[in-house]
């Protein structure tokens, strides 16, 4: 029987009166990534933390590797990028990476080695001579990711790792992630973002108010939504197709961009119906597709609107 990278039994954190986290339990496979996701303020950086043993819950426990030990004692195997980024920044980048080799229980040598050889794959390889503070915020993001990867975690737990990156560096860090999934070895990453879990992990637990919403294979969630959603894409005359798509015997949601939209089918209403008004309607179509929901909208529809709007004293602790 596979061991769990991590299991949480029903793990509670609160706050000032504030229940952060409520009753929450996750089993995390051992390989592979999985989301964590949620809206801000949902809980997720708060359960990253107790998985850490950085903080207790208030109830349940949290093990990691199927063993007694706590994320401390397990800091060896475990590499962790916080979502609040922290270097120091006076130092060189180089011995920045090294002095946090050495904080992992590498010995100084491997450390210098393994760093300048991450350096050099991130593209940072002419920056390891500079003072951190010299450097982009996507740069010293991605200085940060290395000190997480360079001593071969098991564990990998990033929090937000991909906000604030532009296209090119984020398609290289996501690139990694996949890489250290198939070599075996487990990542855990946060986000809001749906589309980047989408493209990335196998398995999701999404949160909302610190209560778990769904948890599963990606493929079992979509698969469960339902096969009722269709993707439209106009090639002109969009407007014509407003009233359509607000025609709640036909649709009965839409996420509607103005170029496109993602259509859940009303209770009773099929596509060739739909369809058929869109012709009567005018618009020109350039796709109609029936296929599985995309998480963004299964978040939207479970989550729902008002919840993805978290309260400002709810993302302060989150």
């Amino acid at each position: 029987m596979t061991t769990n990278a991590i299991h949480a039994d029903r793990i509670t954190k609160r706050f000032a009166g504030h229940t952060a986290v409520h009753a929450l339990s996750l089993d995390v496979p051992t390989g592979g990534v999985f989301g964590l996701l949620g809206p801000n303020g949902a809980g997720k950086s708060t359960t990253i933390r107790m998985i850490m043993h950085m903080i207790e819950p208030d109830e349940g426990q949290v093990t990691l590797f199927g063993g007694p030990l706590s994320g401390r004692e397990l800091s060896a195997r475990i590499g962790f990028l916080p979502e609040e980024r922290g270097l120091y920044p006076r130092m060189e980048v180089l011995e920045h990476l090294i002095f946090l080799g050495e904080a992992k229980g590498l010995r100084r040598p491997d450390a210098r080695v393994r760093a300048l050889r991450w350096l050099d794959r991130l593209g940072l390889a002419d920056w390891g001579r500079r003072k951190v503070q010299e450097l982009s915020k996507g740069m010293q993001q991605k200085v940060q990711f290395i000190g997480t990867l360079q001593h071969d975690p098991e564990l990998v737990l990033l929090d937000e790792p991909f906000s604030g990156l532009d296209p090119v560096n984020l398609q290289v860090m996501k690139d990694v992630v996949v890489e250290i999934a198939r070599s075996g070895r487990t990542v855990l990453f946060s986000t809001h973002i749906m589309e980047q879990a989408e493209r990335m992990c196998d398995r999701i637990a999404i949160i909302a108010r610190g209560e778990k919403v769904v948890d599963g294979k990606v493929s079992d969630i979509k698969r469960d939504a339902g096969n009722r959603h269709v993707y439209l894409a106009f090639s002109r005359d969009a407007e014509r197709a407003r009233g359509v798509l607000a025609d709640r015997t036909l649709v009965g949601r839409a996420d509607d961009s103005g170029a496109s939209a993602e259509v859940e089918l009303a209770p009773g209403a099929d596509a060739d119906r739909l369809l058929r008004a869109l012709v009567d309607s005018g618009a020109g179509l350039s796709r109609f597709e029936v296929a599985e929901p995309s998480l963004q909208s299964i978040f939207i529809a479970k989550v729902g609107q008002q919840a993805a709007v978290a309260p400002a004293q709810e993302a302060a602790h989150a």
